[in-house]
């Protein structure tokens, strides 16, 4: 089982903004913004493109929706979407508020949140996400 299964199935503690039996969306750990969230599918798979129409779809749908609650929670222009997976072997995508192009630098030194702001800022999402 790769890192992303373990935190989808509770093997590893993380901060939760949402789920669903398909999906898990949680805090990236080492975040360029603050509400930096990581979106994956529960059933492993290495590639994005891997995966089919139909289980494609509904993973990009279910990210919308996070990228909403992300949006309620955290007010920007826009909240950015983006798909690397080269140092996970597990399907993901990035989801960050965004108020300049600049905010998705993923270059930029990452933040140095305590355990307290991860806290607060995954309640904050999860919240707007049962909300919808």
């Amino acid at each position: 089982m790769d890192i992303f299964s373990r935190i989808a199935a509770g093997e590893i503690p993380s901060y939760k903004c949402a789920e669903n039996e398909e999906f898990y969306a949680f805090l990236d750990i080492n975040p360029v913004v603050r509400g930096h969230v990581l979106v994956i599918p529960r059933r492993e798979v290495d590639y994005i493109f891997d995966m089919d129409d139909e289980e494609l779809s509904r993973f990009h749908v279910f990210a919308k929706r996070v990228a909403v609650a992300i949006k309620k929670a955290f007010p920007c222009k826009k909240v950015g979407m983006s798909v690397f997976g080269l140092e996970v072997p597990h399907a993901h995508i990035h989801l960050m508020p965004m108020n300049e192009e600049g905010d998705m630098d993923f270059r930029r030194e990452k933040m140095k949140l305590t355990d307290e702001d991860m806290r607060e800022t995954a309640e904050k999402i999860l919240k707007a996400f049962k909300a919808m």
